[in-house]
C-alpha cells in the first residue's frame, strides 16, 4: 500500500512537472512568434491539471470568479466568451467526458432525479432542434454553450455539495465577488449623479447591462437576508450587515424594475414556505394567473400604443412604469420583441427556428406600428426579452413543455427540501436556493440570461444544491428504515 502511495505521488510530481514544462514553453513560443492566443493554451493546461487533481476547488474558483469575469467577442468569427469562467467550464466538461469514456460510469442515482430527467428532456430536444434549424452552425454553438454551463454546473456540482464546507460557502463565495463589482458599479455611477441613463452601463466590462446585474444582485438577496439576521459573532454580523447594505444599495440603483418585482416574489413564496401552504395551491393560483392571460390577450395588446417616452429618472415614477404598456419605451420595446417572437413560433409551432437564433431571425416579424424609440432598424443583435416566449420562437411548444416541466420539477424538489429537511444552516441555505431560482423564474418573464455565466452558475448551481439535498433527504429515510 505504501509503495503504491509513493507511486502515485511521484507521477503526479511528474505530471505536474510536464504540465510546468509545457506552460512556459508555449508562453515563450507566443511571444516570440507574436500570436499572443497561444497564451490561452497555457492556461487550459493549468485548468487541466487543476481539474485532474482537485476538481471539487476548480469549480468553487469558477463560481467566485464569475461576478467578476468579463467577456471578449469576435465579430469575424461571431463568438463572444466569458473569461475566465466560460474556457473553465468547457474545460471541465471535456475533462468530465474523458472520464466517463475512461471508466463508463455515470451518476444514476443523479441522472434518474426527475429535475436531472427535465434537464435532459431540453438538451436532447435542443440537439434535435439544431437539425431543423434556420442556422444550423448558431444553434449547434448555442446547445455546446448550454452543454459546458449544465454539466459541470449541475452534474458535477452536485457532487461537490457532499462537502458540507461547500454548501455553506457557495452564494458567500459570489456574494463576496459580487460585493466588488457593485463597489466598482457604484463609484463609476457617482460620477454621473447616480443617474437612471447611466445605469444601464456603469457596470460594464462585469456585466453587459443593468438588467443583467440586477438579476444576480435579486437572485443573490435572499442569501444575503439570512446571512445578516442569522445568528452569528457580533464581527460576523457587523460583516454580513455591511455585504446587505452594500448589495441592497446596489439593486436600488440598478434601476431594473424586474429584479424589484422578482424580490417581491420572492418574499411571497417565503410566505408560503412560513406558513406551510400546500404547493399544489401556488401551482393552481400560477396556471389560474397564466391562463387568464392567455385567454385575454387580445383585449391587453389592443391598449399598446406608440410612445416615443422612455422610463422615468424618478424613482416614483420609475416603480410605477413596471404597469405602464402605454407609454413607458423600455416595455414597449419587450411587447415588440415578444410580438415578433410569437409570429416566429406561429410560422413554426413545432420546432422553431433553431437555438441561438432569434437575434438574426426576428427583423421581418417585427411590426412598424409596435417600434419603439430604442428598436434597432434592422431588429438584429437583440434578444426575446423573455426566457419562456424566447424558447417558442427557437425551439417551438416543446421547448417551453420542456422549461415547465423542469420548473415542476425543481420547484417541487425545493419544497419538499424546506419543509422536510431537519433544521440548520441546509436547510437556510436551501431555502435561499429556493427563493433565488423564483427571483430568477419571475425575472424570465422579462428578460433572458441562461446564456451568461453570471445567471448559468445560480440557477444550475442552486439547482444542483437542492436535488443533493433531495438525494440526500431520501438516504436518510430509506437508512431509518432499514
Amino acid at each position: 500500500m505504501e509503495r503504491f502511495e509513493e507511486k502515485s505521488s511521484l507521477l503526479r510530481s511528474y505530471l505536474l512537472w510536464v504540465f510546468g514544462a509545457a506552460i512556459v514553453l508555449l508562453t515563450a513560443l507566443s511571444v516570440a512568434w507574436e500570436f499572443y492566443e497561444i497564451a490561452f493554451v497555457p492556461f487550459a493546461f493549468l485548468m487541466i491539471a487543476w481539474a485532474f487533481f482537485h476538481l471539487n476547488s476548480l469549480l468553487l474558483f469558477t463560481v467566485a470568479f464569475t461576478p467578476l469575469s468579463v467577456t471578449l467577442k469576435d465579430s469575424n468569427f461571431n463568438l463572444g466568451l466569458s473569461l475566465p469562467t466560460e474556457p473553465i467550464l468547457a474545460g471541465i466538461s471535456f475533462f468530465l467526458l474523458l472520464r466517463f469514456l475512461q471508466n463508463g460510469r455515470l451518476p444514476w442515482k443523479v441522472i434518474k432525479h426527475p429535475v436531472s430527467i427535465a434537464l435532459l428532456l431540453q438538451i436532447f430536444w435542443m440537439a434535435f432542434c439544431i437539425l431543423t434549424s434556420e442556422m444550423p452552425l448558431v444553434s449547434f454553438k448555442a446547445w455546446i454553450s448550454n452543454l459546458w454551463f449544465i454539466i459541470p454546473l449541475f452534474f458535477a456540482m452536485i457532487h461537490v455539495f457532499k462537502s458540507e464546507n461547500a454548501r455553506k460557502r457557495f452564494f458567500s463565495l459570489y456574494a463576496i465577488s459580487l460585493s466588488v463589482s457593485c463597489i466598482y458599479t457604484l463609484y463609476v455611477h457617482s460620477q454621473f449623479g447616480f443617474s437612471k441613463e447611466t445605469s444601464t452601463w456603469v457596470m460594464f466590462p462585469f456585466f453587459k447591462e443593468h438588467t443583467a446585474y440586477g438579476m444576480a444582485l435579486a437572485f443573490i438577496f435572499p442569501f444575503l437576508v439570512y446571512q445578516a439576521f442569522k445568528k452569528q459573532t457580533l464581527l460576523g454580523h457587523l460583516m454580513n450587515s455591511l455585504l446587505f447594505l452594500l448589495l441592497s444599495i446596489a439593486t436600488v440603483f440598478s434601476y431594473s424594475r424586474a429584479s424589484w418585482l422578482s424580490i417581491v416574489a420572492a418574499f411571497g413564496i417565503y410566505m408560503l414556505i412560513k406558513l406551510k401552504i400546500n404547493l399544489k395551491y401556488f401551482f393552481l393560483g400560477l396556471t389560474i394567473v397564466f391562463a387568464s392571460l392567455y385567454v385575454t390577450q387580445e383585449q391587453w395588446l389592443r391598449i399598446f400604443t406608440k410612445n416615443d417616452t422612455v422610463s422615468s429618472e424618478n424613482f416614483t415614477e420609475h416603480i410605477k412604469s413596471v404597469s405602464n404598456i402605454s407609454t413607458d419605451a423600455s416595455n414597449l420595446e419587450r411587447i415588440n420583441r415578444w410580438m415578433s417572437a410569437i409570429r416566429m413560433f406561429q410560422e413554426r409551432p413545432h420546432v422553431g427556428w433553431g437555438p441561438g437564433t432569434y437575434q438574426f431571425q426576428y427583423a421581418p416579424f417585427q411590426h412598424s406600428t409596435e417600434l419603439t424609440v430604442i428598436s434597432t432598424n434592422s431588429g438584429n443583435r437583440g434578444n426575446a426579452h423573455s426566457e419562456y416566449i424566447g424558447l417558442l420562437a427557437q425551439q417551438g411548444w416543446p421547448g417551453l413543455l420542456f422549461m415547465l416541466i423542469f420548473l415542476m420539477a425543481i420547484f417541487q424538489t425545493g419544497f419538499r427540501v424546506v419543509n422536510k429537511i431537519p433544521e440548520g444552516s441546509d436547510r437556510s441555505i436551501a431555502i435561499c436556493a429556493l427563493l433565488g431560482l423564483v427571483t430568477y423564474f419571475t425575472h424570465g418573464v422579462l428578460n433572458n440570461f441562461l446564456d451568461m455565466d453570471k445567471a448559468a452558475v445560480l440557477v444550475w448551481g442552486s439547482s444542483a444544491f437542492l436535488v443533493f439535498l433531495d438525494l440526500k433527504l431520501k438516504k436518510d429515510i430509506s437508512l431509518k428504515r432499514s
